[in-house]
């Protein structure tokens, strides 16, 4: 007796060995074919910059500084041993992750409020997109000068706006109003950057199966919470990392707003300061090489907290 072959089990042939191994294959050609592609551009990055990292490293092994070129010395690991043991260094590092946490926290839910707006935005798409990357093309300089208006004591209108400051408040008078202005500069600066790698998420999360949830009875926090945002999870991980990183390095605001002043500085900052003004080259190469490191922690703690499968989320899983 025959047996019928079911839809179900035609369907099924992609499962089968043979299939398998054709999309092993085709895996395997589509990555060889990438890695031929981005090559050049790697080898010329690492052509670029392999150089200064290498001589960033050498020179914080030595005592050296720049006004006293032939009385360089030899020191091994004491610059990073002083910088470590100083409190400055860690008074700083605290000042970078306090402006990185808040400004990445702040960013991530606004730039999703601002991608959602011009996701669905049915009118005037073109204005309201416009409108909201506005901040983002200026540049930081620029607006941290403007803001530094904004909260400025004698002619700044920040404290006409808010009822709970005196018109009398001076936001630079002190560490923690100094820093919310800088972090207030920093977000209005950079959530059109949060909110468009979000969208680019957001155009990715099928219409289907937010109608299917929809169909279910699904509110739409629960569509949000249960659907959304977990189809979201690769693009809100490129977005907070691209951003902490970058929140992580901040120096423009801090130059141009406080200059370091009622201690906001940074550890960018610090670096400058060793290297530019005090032309430290050993001690500011110690500092860039343990920013640099930093950096690499940071990268890796957020893509082992994510847990995505990046891979997996182009498909190829």
């Amino acid at each position: 007796m025959s047996t019928a072959v079911t839809p179900e089990k035609k369907a099924g042939t992609t499962g089968t060995p043979k299939a398998q191994h054709h999309d092993t294959a085709r895996a395997k050609a589509e990555n060889k074919l990438g890695l031929k592609l981005v090559a050049p551009a790697v080898i010329l990055m690492l052509l670029v910059t392999a150089y200064p990292m290498g001589q960033a490293l050498y020179l914080s092994l030595f005592k050296y500084r720049l006004s006293a070129p032939d009385d360089r010395e030899f020191v091994g690991v004491n610059n990073y041993l002083t910088v470590l043991s100083d409190s400055l260094w860690w008074t700083d590092v605290f000042n970078t992750l306090i402006i990185m946490v808040i400004t990445v926290s702040v960013e991530l839910v606004i730039g999703f409020a601002f991608a959602m707006v011009m996701h669905r935005v049915v009118f005037a798409r073109g204005i309201i997109r416009t409108s909201i990357l506005i901040p983002y093309g200026i540049i930081t300089v620029v607006s941290a000068f403007a803001w530094q208006f904004a909260f400025s004591l004698n002619n700044g209108f920040v404290n006409g706006w808010l009822p709970f400051v005196g018109d009398d408040f001076n936001w630079f008078g002190d560490k923690w109003p100094a820093m919310v202005a800088i972090m207030v500069s920093e977000i209005w600066k950079t959530t059109p950057f949060m909110s468009l790698l979000l969208l680019a998420g957001l155009a990715q999360v099928s219409e289907d199966t937010i109608e299917a949830a929809k169909v279910d009875g699904a509110t739409w926090w629960q569509r949000l919470w249960k659907v959304i945002l977990p189809n979201m999870r690769a693009a809100i991980m490129v977005a907070v990392l691209f951003r902490a990183l970058d929140a992580y390095r901040i120096f423009d605001n801090i130059y141009v707003m406080t200059r370091g002043a009622q201690d906001t500085e940074s550890v960018s900052f610090l670096t400058y300061r060793q290297i530019i003004e005090q032309f430290e080259l050993g001690m500011g190469s110690a500092l860039s090489v343990l920013l640099f490191l930093s950096v690499l922690l940071i990268a890796w703690l957020l893509v082992k907290a994510f847990r995505v499968d990046l891979a997996s989320a182009r498909g190829e899983g």
